[in-house]
């Protein structure tokens, strides 16, 4: 169970430091959903927006912070 409370107290840190950068450096993300192979189709009705590259990107970080914290 400590395990878990860990975690949580991590992603809340992170979340607020997130929160953080985006509120007063919003240019740190600025590549978001401009990568190539992220998707975007606009027309006259609307528009649908997929960042499937930025999100793997994101994927593969975390996969790997987590790995390292986690590791045996």
């Amino acid at each position: 169970m400590h395990v878990m409370a860990k975690l949580f107290i991590v992603l809340g840190i992170v979340l607020v430091i997130v929160g953080i950068a985006i509120g007063y450096a919003p240019w740190l993300f600025a590549w978001f959903g401009k990568l190539p192979g992220d998707i975007r189709i606009e027309r006259e009705n609307g528009v649908f927006f997929f960042p499937l590259t930025s999100m793997l990107l994101i994927s593969v970080v975390v996969s790997l912070l987590l790995a390292l914290f986690f590791r045996r």
